[in-house]
């Protein structure tokens, strides 16, 4: 038994792999793949895995590019931040959808359907490059602020940019005003439209507008300056500048 994990965050590395041991602990776990490009490499040059559990948002972008370039038969369980409605319709030809945290009942349940052999492995990628077109949902318009006694309402066009900061999700205005919110960075990347906002990297998420300067860096990465924003170590790893380079110019 044969099973391929890819997946960028190495605490989601180590948990899969201790539940995964429970259900399969006679298999081999390959190495962990942490982009589309190194999953794309791996595949093209591995005999193909017996299970993969990958996940939806890599280093490079959403993971459905690696099996719009290589043809996977073998049976895939996604595991996600996002919830999103339209990932049900998919689940009759994937294995299994899961939340991140995961939960060990959840792929418990996932590992039956693999081992059972109840799901058909096979994916049809035009179900999967449909459901996560951005016209396929819906995006906020507006975000609910608490702070105090107060509660406030932020238009989606106010906001500047979002990012992380000690576990907290923070929104800014243009006129330079901070709220926290209560969701992820992960969640509000989800319910944002990628025309308008980019993820920078692990931490931002931001709007053209806001950003006041772009720099080369050493490693073909990019320096970000934001408006606004005393942070000026905002890099763009060299993976996500062809991406962001495409963004600007839409």
């Amino acid at each position: 038994m044969n099973i391929l994990l890819i997946e960028d965050e190495k605490p989601a590395v180590n948990r899969l792999l201790m539940l995964l041991k429970v259900h399969f602990p006679e298999a081999v776990f390959h190495e962990n793949l942490d982009s589309i490009t190194a999953s794309i490499k791996w595949l093209n040059s591995n005999p193909a895995p017996d299970l993969i559990l990958c996940d939806i948002q890599l280093a490079d972008g959403l993971s459905f590019g690696i099996f719009e370039k290589v043809e996977v038969i073998t049976p895939i369980i996604f595991t996600t931040a996002y919830d999103q409605y339209a990932i049900k319709a998919f689940q009759v030809n994937a294995i299994d959808y899961l939340l991140k945290p995961i939960d060990s009942t959840e792929l418990a349940r996932a590992v039956g359907k693999f081992k059972n052999s109840q799901i058909k492995p096979t994916i049809d990628l035009r179900i999967l490059k449909d459901l996560f077109q951005p016209q396929s949902i819906s995006f906020k318009s507006r975000f609910l602020i608490r702070y105090g006694e107060k509660i406030q309402s932020i238009p989606v066009e106010d906001i500047s940019f979002v990012f992380s900061e000690e576990r907290v999700t923070f929104i800014q205005t243009h006129e330079g005003k901070k709220f926290v919110i209560d969701s992820t960075l992960d969640q509000t990347e989800s319910q944002l439209d990628p025309r308008i906002f980019f993820r920078l990297n692990r931490k931002y998420l931001c709007k053209a507008e806001a950003i006041l300067e772009i720099l080369s860096y050493s490693n073909s990465r990019l320096k970000i300056k934001i408006k606004n924003f005393p942070d000026n170590d905002i890099l763009i790893s060299r993976e996500k500048v062809g991406d962001f380079k495409n963004w600007l110019d839409s």
